[in-house]
C-alpha cells in the first residue's frame, strides 16, 4: 500500500492532523490494548511527527521523535501504531524505515533507543535494534529498551 509519508514538529501540525493522530493512537494503545493511561504527557510539543496517509486521507501509520534528553539520553521512536484497518499490508516495516530515516534527516546518523513491547522484540531486531534491558512492566504491558546503533 502507497502512503504520503508527512513530517511535521507540533506547531506545524494542523488541528485535523493532531486530532487524528490522537484519535489513533487513542484507539490503539487505549481501546485496543485495554490499557488506561495518559497517552497525553506534555512530550508531544517538544517532538516531531510522521504521519503516513492513504491516498483517501486517513491516516494509517504514526510515530513520535523524541529529541534526546527527553525520553531517554539518545533520541527516540516511540508512539509506533498502524491502524488497524490497515495492518497486514506491511505498513510497520514501512513506518519504521521512514523513522529511522527521519531520525538521521533530523539528526543525523545518532543511535536512536526504544521502549518495545517485548512481543515485538523480533520485529525491531529485524531492522538492527538489539534489546539493552530486562524486560519491565510499563501500564501492566511487557516493555524492553533496546538500542540501534551507529555504523
Amino acid at each position: 500500500m502507497q502512503l504520503s509519508w508527512i513530517l511535521k514538529s507540533y506547531n506545524e501540525l494542523t488541528l485535523d492532523e493532531l486530532y487524528q493522530l490522537l484519535r489513533l493512537r487513542s484507539e490503539v494503545f487505549v481501546v485496543e490494548q485495554q490499557c488506561p493511561f495518559l497517552d497525553i504527557d506534555n512530550k508531544d510539543q517538544s517532538c516531531h511527527h510522521l504521519m503516513g496517509w492513504t491516498p483517501e486521507g486517513v491516516l494509517a501509520a504514526y510515530t513520535r521523535l523524541v529529541p534526546p534528553g527527553l525520553a531517554y539520553e539518545q533520541v527516540s521512536i516511540g508512539r509506533v501504531v498502524t491502524s488497524p484497518q490497515y495492518r497486514r499490508y506491511g505498513i510497520g516495516r514501512q513506518l519504521m524505515k521512514e523513522s529511522i530515516g527521519a531520525v538521521y534527516q533530523l539528526y543525523s546518523q545518532v543511535p536512536i533507543r526504544i521502549g518495545a513491547q517485548l512481543y515485538l522484540k523480533k520485529f525491531y531486531e529485524s531492522f538492527g535494534f538489539e534489546q539493552v534491558s530486562e524486560m519491565y512492566l510499563e501500564d501492566d504491558i511487557e516493555h524492553i529498551e533496546m538500542l540501534l546503533k551507529v555504523g
